[in-house]
Formats: C-alpha cells, sequence, structure tokens
C-alpha cells in the first residue's frame, strides 16, 4: 500500500509522488502518516517533513500550513515549502537577518506584518537547521 502526497503553496505545486509514509509537523507535535490512517484535519507549523519512498528519505522545510488526509491522500497547503537541496542558505541567512532587521520597528506595524516577519523568521531558521542536518 501507498499514500499520494501533495503539498502546494501559493505559488506552485512544490511535491507531489507516491509515498511510503510522511512525517509532519503539527502544532501538536510530529504525526507519522501510514497507509489507512484515520481522515484527519490539522495545523501544521514550520518544520520538516520527512518523506520515506522506495526506502529512500527525502526532506523538505515547510512553514505553516494545514495538512488533510483522506483515505490513502496526503494534500498540504503550507505557505512555503522547498526540497532542502534547492536551499540557497546565503539567500536564507540574508532574509532571516532582514526579517529580524524589520522586526525590531515591530511598534509601528500592523499585527499581520509582525506575524508575516515571525513566519518568515521561522521559515529561515527551520531552513538552515536542515540544511546543516544534511550535512
Amino acid at each position: 500500500m501507498s499514500l499520494e502526497l501533495e503539498i502546494v503553496t501559493p505559488e506552485a505545486k512544490v511535491y507531489e509522488a507516491t509515498v511510503d509514509s510522511v512525517t509532519l509537523p503539527t502544532s501538536s507535535g510530529e504525526i507519522g502518516v501510514l497507509p489507512g490512517h484515520v481522515p484527519l484535519m490539522t495545523e501544521i507549523q514550520a518544520g520538516e517533513i520527512i518523506v520515506q519512498k522506495g526506502g529512500s528519505t527525502e526532506m523538505l522545510a515547510t512553514s505553516k500550513g494545514f495538512a488533510q488526509c483522506v483515505g490513502d491522500r496526503i494534500s498540504v497547503l503550507a505557505e512555503d515549502a522547498i526540497d532542502i537541496q534547492s536551499i540557497d542558505e546565503d539567500a536564507v541567512a540574508k532574509a532571516q537577518a532582514d526579517a529580524e532587521e524589520a522586526l525590531k520597528n515591530a511598534e509601528s506595524m500592523t499585527d499581520e506584518e509582525v506575524e508575516m516577519l515571525e513566519t518568515t523568521i521561522q521559515y529561515a531558521h527551520i531552513q538552515l537547521l536542515l540544511k546543516q542536518k544534511k550535512r
């Protein structure tokens, strides 16, 4: 048995494949999804999606979003997601530093702007951690 996994961001479909299992970073902790999993709708947080497929492991960095498991289909809708092999460490480090600098002026920002910067920082942090972990 297998699972159909789809990871979508507002910009594009980031990942689509038939997989053996998926580990997702939910707001209440990591969950593993195998074929036959009960129906589930959950919030995901910035973290690592681990995909087991044909004896190999693939890792993707994700920001916050939602995951839905129905039957043997998993759909992840995230603000951002990227395969760790595609991460440009310099660009991510710069984006994180820029967001941290902008956050220093949080008193003049709306709550939504602050939340966007915090999400950018979390996602950048996760990308850098995963890239270093892969080495």
